[in-house]
């Protein structure tokens, strides 16, 4: 055995929140020793790698609250590690459009919010929305400077190169299939046939944050439900039709935004996402279905209370999913020339929703913490965009 397989640290999970808290722990301690482990065979394979790409500017969240900190600074680092890393992005800006009179009053709160939140915000009445956006119509839109658009993926191959510069390694490959906690450090063990001893170890987990809980010993206070997010692109011949993102108003009383088109960094616009159950927590192809994943949903409590409260809601989005038709109704409420045959195939993602026994969907960071194992169990959206200030959480939370 070598001092190599005795490192200060280990993270288990190469998405974005991952590789950021081993940027992180290579700053706070200098000179230690940080190894990620990531099973698949690069990184940001999961949910960073099948997200819409968007710089979020933090203006759902309320003001002064730790989300809309954490977004605007995550934000900013975005962009910085991007101009220091040659890593294009583009800053598109955002339009929230209201349709009816609902979402309008809604608005209305979402522009006092942004305000409060120091946002970079406009009000855009009927005429002028039509002026900017030729093919979009609503009753009134917000427009949003600082929104954005990067490949993630891109970011996190930068973010691992530099782990590595910095003298932490990057494991690909190598699937955590035992987590045991002593009093004097952590055997991890890896599908691999190798086995780990850290001092300290960081579960970012995503998809399989409960599961790696339950393998480390816990009893988990959640679940993991997966919601597909589907996607649609539109044809080349259409990727003029809009200049800037285009968002509805979101429902406050559902977790998602809503579907909207999004601008991408090969200049193409893409239609989505719905959120529909996932049967399959990694299965991205559409009707995706893993035994293993469905058994334990249906075994879940807290999946069975969600379903009842949110039945009519999960109703609407299986059959917008199924109904190309009914997908694009929600997409002609603001954008009307749109027809069912510019919805194209285009990847789905799949978000990792945290579900307490109780049914509650988890909304904010939850961590569960053992003397030397830190799990990361749910990292709020927009993760992505926030995560190295989250990095900077979970130091703390580890270091201290």
């Amino acid at each position: 055995m070598t001092t190599l397989d005795r490192p200060d640290f280990v993270v288990i999970g190469g998405g974005i929140v991952g590789l950021a808290t081993a940027l992180r722990l290579l700053e706070r301690a200098p000179g230690a020793d940080v190894v990620v482990l990531e099973k698949e065979d690069d990184v940001a394979v999961h949910q960073t790698g099948h997200n819409s790409g968007v710089i979020h500017a933090g203006i759902y969240y309320a003001p002064g609250s730790l989300k809309a900190r954490l977004c605007k600074e995550g934000a900013e680092w975005t962009r910085r590690f991007c101009d220091e890393h040659g890593i294009p992005y583009k800053d598109t800006g955002k339009l929230i459009v209201a349709t009816d009179d609902l979402e309008t009053d809604r608005m209305a709160a979402l522009f006092e919010r942004a305000q409060l939140n120091g946002l970079d915000v406009e009000k855009l009445d009927a005429a002028e929305l039509r002026r900017r956006e030729p093919n979009v119509v609503g009753r009134a839109a917000i427009f949003l400077r600082t929104t954005g658009i990067v490949d993630y993926r891109r970011v996190c191959r930068a973010m691992a190169d530099l782990i590595r510069d910095r003298g932490g390694q990057v494991r690909l490959g190598s699937e955590v299939t035992g987590i045991r906690e002593t009093g004097d450090g952590v055997r991890i063990a890896t599908a691999s046939g190798e086995s780990w001893y850290p001092d300290k170890v960081v579960v970012c987990g995503g998809l399989q944050a409960d599961r790696l809980a339950a393998l480390a010993g816990l009893d988990p206070s959640f679940q993991i439900v997966p919601f597909r997010g589907e996607y649609y692109r539109l044809p080349a011949d259409r990727a003029g039709l809009v200049t800037t993102l285009i968002y509805p108003v979101p429902d406050p009383d559902l977790p998602f935004l809503g579907v909207h088109l999004t601008l991408t960094m090969d200049d193409g616009i893409t239609v989505g996402p719905n959120a529909v159950l996932g049967l399959a927590r990694e299965g991205y192809p559409k009707r995706s279905f893993d035994r293993r994943d469905a058994a334990a949903l249906l075994r879940f409590p807290g999946f069975w209370r969600v379903a009842r409260s949110q039945w009519r809601t999960g109703l609407v989005e299986q059959w917008n999913s199924l109904s190309k038709k009914g997908y694009l109704g929600l997409v002609r409420k603001y954008c009307p020339s749109l027809t069912v045959d510019d919805l194209l195939p285009e990847p789905a993602g799949i978000r990792a929703q945290a579900v307490l026994r109780d049914g509650t969907l988890v909304q904010d960071f939850l961590f569960e913490q053992t003397e030397r194992v830190l799990h990361v169990c749910n990292a709020p959206s927009p993760a992505a965009t926030s995560a190295m200030p989250i990095a900077a959480m979970i130091a703390d939370r580890l270091l201290t």
